[in-house]
């Protein structure tokens, strides 16, 4: 069962924008993709909830573009007060901007830890209050490291994950298709392509997707829980943005 040699073939996860975006430019690096999100994005919080979060925080913290938009869609962004903004990446930056507002601080390192590098984080926080928004579940770090500095943090879930189904034969599907590069962006997605692909699945079928197929990951977070997992042949992308992938799918194809 051999397809590391074949042309470049990448699974697309991501929910149906952001793939959508992704699919475009690997159409435009001439890049063969198929698109296949994993899960869609529904409301999460009510709008008392994000009211009272979204005008009462000292500094709120956005860490994902669709968080801009679901906090947006509960209580307009017209109404939100705060001290200070900050936008996790360009692109969630970019969404905030979009709704015009354009005071917002973005580390270059597009993750909690560079979110905390921010020189406004590394003054005193002491009884200031904090709303991180994001979706349902995800990373405790940020919020701890906040916690230690005094600030008071809550979290404004503004959209919640929803995982589409599919059929128990999915993989099989993926490798007639000839699937040989998986793009994944999150340890959530990680884990449930593991489900997919791996667990629970024909030896010979599950050894290909394992030790042959290329595990394109967004950050080392992620790269270092694919390893745990047994995955073998892992890339690690500059980031998550679609400029990021792109590139290293690029230097991949370059050198198949």
């Amino acid at each position: 069962m051999q397809q590391n040699s074949s042309p470049l073939n990448v699974l697309i996860t991501r929910p149906t924008k952001k793939a959508q975006v992704l699919a475009e430019r690997l159409a435009a690096a001439d890049i063969a993709y198929i698109n296949q999100p994993l899960f869609d994005y529904q409301p999460l919080a009510d709008n008392h909830t994000s009211k009272r979060l979204l005008v009462n925080s000292d500094i709120i913290i956005f860490v994902s573009v669709a968080a801009v938009e679901f906090a947006h869609t509960t209580f307009s962004s017209k109404h939100w007060h705060y001290q200070h903004i900050i936008a996790v990446g360009k692109a969630t930056k970019a969404a905030l901007q979009a709704l015009g507002i354009n005071n917002v601080r973005c580390p270059d390192q597009e993750n909690s830890e560079g979110i905390l590098a921010l020189p406004l984080l590394n003054e005193s926080l002491q009884a200031k209050s904090v709303t991180i928004v994001r979706g349902d579940g995800g990373r405790e770090f940020l919020a701890t490291q906040l916690k230690k500095t005094g600030a008071k943090v809550n979290y404004l879930e503004s959209y919640q994950r929803v995982w589409r189904t599919f059929a128990k034969d999915i993989s099989k599907q993926w490798f007639t298709q000839q699937i040989n590069c998986i793009v994944v962006t999150s340890n959530a997605l990680l884990e449930q392509l593991i489900q997919l692909t791996i667990n629970n699945h024909e030896q010979t079928l599950a050894n290909y997707w394992q030790n042959q197929c290329i595990w394109l990951v967004a950050s080392q977070r992620i790269a270092d829980k694919a390893s745990q997992l047994g995955l073998a042949n892992i890339m690690l992308s500059d980031g998550a943005s679609e400029q990021a992938i792109t590139t290293t799918l690029q230097q991949i194809k370059i050198n198949k």
